[in-house]
């Protein structure tokens, strides 16, 4: 189990992460009744190749900096595919 920071921005044009140092990922959704909380989850689920259900918001679930709880996953394992999704080379 991994704990990351991660600041999100919703309305964006499309999913993606920005940033690796400080994390921060764009999302789509609005930030209206959880849908970008939903969003985000969804997304690094994708990302990361694991279950939405290793993925929980323990930390800021109202505001854009939250702490995420990743089951499954150690921080390297984490760091290398969030840089994969980006396209940065290992």
């Amino acid at each position: 189990m991994a704990k990351i920071g991660v600041k999100i921005r919703p309305n964006g044009k499309r999913n993606e992460v920005s940033t690796l140092d400080p994390l921060v990922i764009r999302i789509s959704a609005p930030p209206t009744e959880g849908k970008a909380n939903e969003a985000l989850i969804r997304y690094l689920s994708d990302i990361l190749d694991i279950p939405q259900s290793a993925i929980q918001i323990v930390h800021g679930a109202n505001i854009k900096q939250k702490i995420l709880e990743i089951t499954g996953l150690s921080l390297v394992d984490i760091s290398a595919r969030l840089k994969k999704s980006m396209g940065v080379l290992l």
